[in-house]
């Protein structure tokens, strides 16, 4: 069981990557919410029924832990109940010089709520709206109408920051 989680998770990591990206700016808090999803991730692995696509159920469980992380001021510590010696763990350093344009979206994408962060990293991710809708839990006609509003919310931060 663990080579099968050890196999998941290096097969997810750039999805990992990107929620750790999206809701922690500071590479510290990366890794330590990266580190809280893989356990979530370990502790829910027993109990995938593979009725859904693993890599969406990766998400879910990443962005539920991401968006809950996000809303609690205090960190939990949580013991390690497994080794991973063949995981790979992503550099958390490699994007920090990001090109100035992909600077500003992460900084307007920053301002944005929770939710509004899964949606944009979904849509960034191509996920097709079935599969967004999957994951977040909503309806397929609520992302087209979320997205929507998300991105006119993005362009106004983009234009008020560079105005």
């Amino acid at each position: 069981m663990e080579k099968q989680f050890v196999s998941l998770l290096n097969q997810n990591r750039a999805v990992l990557f990107k929620i750790c990206k999206m809701y922690c700016p500071d590479a510290e808090d990366r890794r330590d919410l990266f580190q809280e999803i893989v356990f979530q991730l370990w502790k829910a692995f027993p109990t995938f029924r593979q009725e859904s696509n693993v890599n969406t159920w990766v998400y879910r469980v990443g962005m539920n832990t991401a968006i809950s992380n996000f809303r609690k001021e205090k960190r939990r510590q949580s013991p390690a109940g497994f080794s991973l010696p063949d995981m790979d763990f992503p550099d958390f350093e490699a994007n920090e010089n990001a090109p100035s344009e992909t600077a500003l979206l992460y900084h307007a994408i920053d301002q944005l709520s929770a939710v509004e962060k899964a949606m944009v990293l979904l849509y960034l991710d191509e996920k097709s709206y079935d599969e967004m809708a999957g994951i977040l839990g909503i309806s397929k006609s609520n992302v087209g109408v979320k997205l929507s509003r998300i991105k006119m919310k993005l362009e106004k931060i983009i234009k008020s920051i560079t105005l």
